[in-house]
């Protein structure tokens, strides 16, 4: 290991020359190691399928020296070690080897015909080949109770891939060898028969193999269960691993969630049960703890001594549009707030967990979502769009919505003031907003800092203290970006302030694409790797600070307040803000 630079880090996951992803910004190009699996549960792996293993005093790993077929010369190896490979051309840590031929990975997309499924999940495992993060062997099925053939699939699934924009001139040729790799099956989700059948047609294209199979759920909530229940008796692996990703909706409140969590375990283990919230897989969102426990001067900042108030924004500017039956049953809270923007929430507020590992980490989200208090009714205000003109063209109401129900109640906009009663966020109200129809599309985070004491400059801001706050963004989407307002003299022989950003845009700092989120969580699944995935626990604390105003709100049919489409909201939402002193950052003229 002489060759490799004292610069350049190696987590104890490289061991035995079994290295995963790794990711760094700058010049060279490294592929991360697979997400920061520790160090203890890497070598556990690793002592299991290979028994070579030594482990030494200072906690390092090597092997005994054997004879390996086509050995690979040392300074090769040390170079894809440095330099990083695809996962095509490595080993795997989950436990099956990517060059052999001893296992396979069956992915089935279970609801294949719909949207999210040609939208999104095949797109995504498109690319994932394509940049060659897919294992050597693997098959992919549609499942859908629409009758289709293999060619039919094909043909449905290619008008929706497309390759990055630093594609190369092999596109065209990748497209094609994935689409072999596509086949589709046709039943119901009720159906054992039907599953024994994809069953059997999954065995085929495992050709013995120690068969690992994935099975993505895009389908509605109310047949989850039947669809696991016959997937897990009729459909499983008999010698690998089988795993199910769940989309939300996780319910509409404590009870059905935990009716659905119960139902999930009689027949799969919950390190089976992968819950997606595609939010967490979004680049700026991973971003955080690199952010924050990476950069000495952020996290002794982190805390009610300097930060003023945390605000999580989410905002679109298109209504329902086509999904108004489905959104009218679960509402803007339930969509938005209690899932993408709670996550968010927990994971800007944990304190550092003890190590990368998925379980430390979600042991610390789950501490924060325990500490935040229940939202009070009086701490939320609702909004529901309606029609409005606006240079010349006319914008539908939410109830214009043939879907959905004249007399609706159902918010399409809502903005809480939450709190965590610990020690570090004590009194910091931390504000969410999300809404439909509104002047701009954007989610991000904005952490507005506390005032400086005794500022000299006051004067030159006069009474809008505001202006002099300092202020860190972070834009999710699009356009990602993270920067930092300060205050900073204009050049000249007077004495004039000027507020200036520190300005880290991705788009114009790094030339290749960011990954969409799906091709991330998709591939920590296959991984086994959990840290961006929902555990039960973590849903049933998210679910004990929403029901009870959820229930308050359908209880007393609180009626929403009614903005146009394309404004920025209801004005309760900025009343809201100012009952703590604070004004909502997406407002400011630089926007």
């Amino acid at each position: 290991m002489a060759a490799l630079s004292s610069s350049t880090a190696l987590s104890s996951s490289s061991v035995n020359g079994l290295h995963q992803r790794i990711a760094f910004s700058s010049p060279p190009s490294f592929l991360l190691p697979q997400r920061f699996l520790s160090a203890k549960l890497s070598l556990q792996c690793r002592r299991n399928s290979h028994p070579n293993m030594v482990l030494m005093e200072d906690g390092a790993a090597v092997t005994r020296p054997t004879h390996v077929k086509n050995e690979t010369p040392l300074n090769e190896l040390n170079e894809r070690l440095v330099l990083g490979t695809s996962l095509e051309e490595s080993n795997d840590a989950a436990g099956f080897d990517m060059n052999g031929d001893e296992s396979t990975v069956s992915i089935t997309v279970v609801g294949a015909s719909g949207d999210l499924a040609k939208k999104k999940i095949f797109p995504a495992l498109f690319a994932l080949y394509y940049e060659g993060f897919l294992p050597k062997h693997f098959t992919i099925f549609g499942y859908a109770r629409s009758k289709m053939t293999d060619a039919e699939l094909r043909n449905m699934v290619s008008r929706t891939l497309t390759c990055r924009i630093d594609k190369r001139e092999n596109c065209d040729e990748k497209m094609d060898e994935f689409l072999k790799r596509c086949f589709y099956h046709s039943g119901q989700y009720d159906s054992q028969e039907n599953f024994a059948a994809l069953d059997k047609k999954l065995m085929a294209h495992e050709g013995g193999r120690v068969s690992n199979r994935l099975f993505y759920l895009s389908i509605p909530p109310n047949i989850f269960i039947d669809a696991v229940r016959c997937a897990s008796s009729s459909a499983s692996s008999g010698n690998g691993w089988t795993r199910v990703i769940v989309e939300k909706p996780f319910g509409r409140d404590s009870e059905s969630s935990a009716a659905m969590t119960k139902s999930l375990k009689q027949y799969l283990k919950e390190d089976q049960i992968f819950r997606i919230d595609h939010y967490l897989g979004k680049e700026l969102v991973e971003n955080l703890s690199v952010l924050r426990f990476s950069n000495l001067i952020f996290e002794p900042l982190w805390s009610r001594q300097y930060i003023r108030n945390v605000q999580l924004i989410f905002s679109e500017d298109f209504g329902t549009e086509g999904r108004g039956g489905y959104f009218d049953h679960y509402g803007i809270i339930r969509d938005i707030m209690q899932n993408h923007l709670l996550q968010i929430l927990a994971l800007f507020a944990m304190e550092t967990p003890v190590s990368l590992d998925a379980e430390d980490t979600r042991n610390e989200k789950v501490k924060v979502l325990r500490s935040m208090r229940p939202l009070r009714l009086e701490d939320v205000v609702t909004g529901q769009y309606k029609s409005h003109t606006k240079g010349g063209v006319s914008y539908p109401a939410y109830t214009d919505d043939k879907t959905v129900s004249k007399d609706s109640l159902t918010p399409t906009f809502a903005a809480a003031a939450l709190f965590i009663d610990n020690a570090r966020w004590d009194g910091v109200p931390f504000l969410m907003k999300a809404g439909k129809a509104l002047h701009t599309r954007r989610t991000e985070i904005r952490v507005q800092f506390r005032h400086v004491p005794g500022n000299l400059y006051n004067r030159n801001f006069g009474t809008d203290l505001d202006r002099a706050t300092n202020e860190l963004v972070i834009r999710v989407q699009p356009d990602e970006a993270i920067y930092l307002k300060i205050n900073n003299k204009v050049p000249g022989l007077g004495m004039r302030l000027d507020r200036s950003h520190l300005n880290l845009h991705y788009a114009a700092r790094y030339s290749k694409e960011i990954p969409d989120a799906y091709e991330r969580l998709l591939l920590d699944a296959i991984e086994g790797e959990r840290r961006l995935f929902i555990r039960s626990d973590e849903l049933d604390a998210a679910w004990a600070l929403f029901t009870p105003l959820l229930k308050e709100l359908e209880e007393k049919k609180i009626i929403p307040e009614y903005y146009p489409y394309g404004s920025r909201g209801p004005v309760g939402a900025h009343y809201l803000a100012a009952r703590y002193n604070v004004r909502w950052g997406d407002l400011g003229v630089e926007q």
